[in-house]
Parts: C-alpha cells; sequence; structure tokens
C-alpha cells in the first residue's frame, strides 16, 4: 500500500459524494435522529444503514463463538460481499461498501466498484479486507474527504496519543435474501439477526437491534450515529412531480458540495494575513506608540470593556454581548 487511510467525518454529504465519485448512480445518506421504524420507512426504497458507536474498551467486543446479539454465519460468507477490516481509518467506507457490493443488480454500483467485487468475491473475508486496504481508487476517495490540517498527520499517531482517544466504529445492516444482516469488520463473520421477509420489514427490525444495541450501553453515552443508505430522493421527487421538494434536495446537494470544498482546505494562511492585517492597523492607529505599547494599551482597553460589561450584566442593565470595536 503506497499511503494511509485518513479519517474522515461522519456527515451524509460526505458519504453521498464518495460514493457518487466511486461512480454510484443514485444513491444517497440521510442521517436520522430517531430510532422510530416510520421516520426510515419514510426514505423508501432503503438499502441499508450504517451505525457509528464508541468502540467498548471494558468489555470484550469480538467473539468466535457467540455474538452479543444474533449469530455468526461462516457460510454467508460465501455468498454476501463481507471483508475482514484490516485497516484504520476505514471502517466508514468500509461499512458503506458493504451496504451498497450487497446490492449489485439492485442498485447502480458503477464498473470500478463491480469489478473489484467480482474480484474479491472468491477470496475469503481476510483477503477480501486487504484488496480494500490495497485500492487506490477507493483510498484516494475516500483520503478526497479528509479535513485539511496542517498541524497533525492522522496516519501517524502515536500510540499513546490513539489510547488516550475515544475509539469509534461503524457497522453496517442490510437485508439480503430474506435476511438481516450485520456486517462488521472486525467480528468473525457475518451475524444474521433472523428472517427479514422485505424492505417494508427491514425498518422495524433494524431498529429494534439498534435499541437492543444502544441499551448495552450506560445511559450518559449519547455518542451515536445513524444514516440510512436510500435511493437519490431527487430521482422520487422528479417521479411524484414534487417541485418543491426537488428543490430542497438539490440546495442540500449544493450546501453539502460547499461543506466539502471547505473540508479539503485550510485556512490558517488566511487567518495570518487576517491578524496580520489588523496588527498593522493597530498600529497606525497607534500614533506614533512601538509596538508593545500599543499591545498593553489594546489589551487594557479589552479588559476595561470586558469588565463593564460583566458590570452591566450583574445590575440587569444588558449591554451588547459582542463589542467589535477596539
Amino acid at each position: 500500500m503506497s499511503g494511509g487511510w485518513n479519517t474522515i467525518e461522519s456527515d451524509a454529504g460526505v458519504f453521498t459524494f464518495l460514493l457518487n465519485n466511486l461512480g454510484v448512480k443514485d444513491v444517497q445518506f440521510e442521517e436520522l435522529l430517531t430510532l422510530e421504524p416510520d421516520a426510515l420507512a419514510a426514505l423508501y426504497p432503503v438499502y441499508g444503514v450504517i451505525f457509528l458507536f464508541k468502540y467498548p474498551t471494558d468489555t470484550p467486543y469480538t467473539s468466535a463463538e457467540k455474538p452479543l446479539d444474533g449469530e455468526f454465519d461462516h457460510e454467508a460468507a460465501e455468498q454476501l460481499f463481507f471483508a475482514a477490516q484490516t485497516i484504520q481509518n476505514a471502517c466508514g467506507t468500509q461499512a458503506l461498501l458493504s451496504v451498497l457490493l450487497n446490492k449489485d443488480g439492485e442498485v447502480d454500483i458503477g464498473q470500478s466498484l463491480r469489478e473489484f467485487r467480482e474480484f474479491t468475491m472468491v477470496l475469503p473475508p481476510e483477503f477480501r479486507g486487504e484488496a480494500l486496504s490495497n485500492s487506490e481508487l477507493i483510498r484516494d476517495v475516500h483520503n478526497s474527504f479528509a479535513k485539511s490540517s496542517p498541524f497533525a498527520d492522522e496516519t501517524q499517531r502515536s500510540a499513546s496519543a490513539a489510547d488516550a482517544e475515544d475509539a469509534f466504529h461503524f457497522v453496517a445492516y442490510t437485508p439480503v435474501a430474506g435476511t438481516l444482516w450485520e456486517l462488521d469488520g472486525l467480528q468473525p463473520a457475518p451475524i444474521s439477526h433472523g428472517p427479514c421477509a422485505g424492505p417494508e420489514d427491514f425498518p422495524a427490525k433494524v431498529m429494534d437491534v439498534l435499541q437492543r444495541r444502544i441499551a448495552r450501553y450506560d445511559l450518559s453515552e449519547i455518542r451515536f450515529n445513524l444514516m440510512a443508505v436510500v435511493r437519490d430522493l431527487r430521482v422520487r421527487a422528479r417521479e411524484l412531480g414534487d417541485v418543491e421538494a426537488l428543490e430542497r434536495e438539490e440546495r442540500k446537494r449544493r450546501d453539502w458540495q460547499f461543506e466539502n470544498a471547505l473540508r479539503r482546505h485550510n485556512f490558517v494562511g488566511f487567518a495570518g494575513a487576517v491578524l496580520r492585517s489588523v496588527v498593522e492597523q493597530k498600529l497606525e492607529e497607534g500614533g506614533g506608540e512601538n509596538g508593545e505599547a500599543a499591545y498593553e494599551r489594546w489589551v487594557e482597553d479589552a479588559k476595561q470593556k470586558t469588565r463593564q460589561r460583566a458590570e452591566q450584566r450583574r445590575k440587569g442593565g444588558g449591554g451588547e454581548d459582542v463589542d467589535m470595536e477596539g
């Protein structure tokens, strides 16, 4: 492998355009803010969901014998696309591929991913994971959505730094051939959660599994994220002739594109230029003061204004929260 995999955000706009750039047609992600099945059913057709959660460090996560919920099905890995996770920072991309590569024929996954699927399906899960880690196309598209940072290289973090941070992980849930599957590259095999007769059964079945999973955490743990993999909502809007919905979805896409563009840039140079400009302006306003004297005066002015605002609030007099002067 010629390069590392960088961390990307759990964001519907990131994952939607990541799929687009891999050649997948008419698929998008929608963030879900509730575990109510109706919220997921309203997005029909739904191809699956990906779930982000804090990786547990106080209890064993994997087991060769039995998962915490459902049943391992080692033979299913021969029919399903299921890959062992062999690389850091790629579990989000691996989870979305676990859904889409099991929907070939139902979804147009594009030539590149179709060829990747055909090549890897004859391999055991551990080699599929290696093939994924060595795919330049998938890695380059994945890394194109990483945040730009001039200060830290996420692929070179020390072990001590990684241990000090909370670890998070993605898993995929998708219905295939009448069964609800949990596809988690850290587990030894696909996990069956029982019959799932059709797309209409999926929302209730998967939400029931997720509710049980979340219930195993402390009540104070709220750091979860759930995204649905659905057909492009613009397609449905066009089919229904819903002009307002179509414009809403087009506006959402434009917002996502803008946000993704911002992720690719850092603004340290811009911030430095602004600060230099402000300092130059302040020095000109200083009327001959040297830099140190002007600096001391600005600090004292700021302290005085802060004390005045605090006094006004104590007296109930309000006062402006933001002072754009000085």
